[in-house]
């Protein structure tokens, strides 16, 4: 119930917001000194790909981008440029380049050392956003920061992606996606 009333009052998919709420509470009880909520969470999947909407994707019921969510070419023109690993190859396809991949947008690297299998399914699979939003949490939380403090927050969300403009978006949009569930809710 609560899923399906804060979707329509947020417009986040309702699969997704199911990751995002399970992702949050999984780390509660894996790293509770961590507090990742589920509209950070929720943020990052907005910014990243829209939810799983990025360049025509779609989450299946499943919890899984059709087609396979990939980034572009990190080859230097724009982006870092990183070559393609063994298992980047696998993921995105590029033998050259490295791509980030899946509906939070994961480096193969970063994918390798944070994998989760959020649905219980027995495969990690960074194209699903149970195990994405799962695996996000894990590498928010791993810097053992309380992230219901601004610095907390800050700093996990810097971890996430470099970038000033990037941490006021999450902010933003995360702050955006409470007040509408709040009304929702009201």
């Amino acid at each position: 119930e609560w899923v399906e009333g804060t979707a329509r009052s947020t417009g986040i998919p309702a699969v997704a917001l199911r990751a995002y709420a399970d992702a949050s509470l999984s780390a509660a009880v894996e790293r509770p000194d961590c507090r990742v909520g589920w509209t950070t969470l929720a943020a990052i999947g907005a910014i990243e790909s829209g939810h799983g909407t990025h360049r025509g994707s779609a989450l299946g019921e499943d919890g899984r981008a059709y087609p396979p969510i990939v980034g572009p070419a990190l080859d230097g023109y724009g982006f870092a440029a990183i070559r393609a690993s063994e298992l980047g190859t696998a993921l995105h396809g590029d033998p050259t380049w490295e791509h980030a991949v899946g509906p939070m947008q994961f480096l193969p690297s970063s994918w390798q050392r944070w994998a989760a299998d959020g649905d219980g399914d027995g495969v990690a699979d960074p194209q699903d956003i149970a195990d994405a939003a799962l695996a996000a949490a894990g590498y928010l939380c791993a810097s053992g920061r309380d992230m219901t403090t601004s610095d907390g927050w800050t700093a996990a969300i810097w971890s996430y992606n470099h970038s000033d403009d990037y941490v006021r978006s999450v902010l933003a949009t995360a702050n955006d996606y409470a007040a509408r569930a709040a009304r929702g809710s009201g």
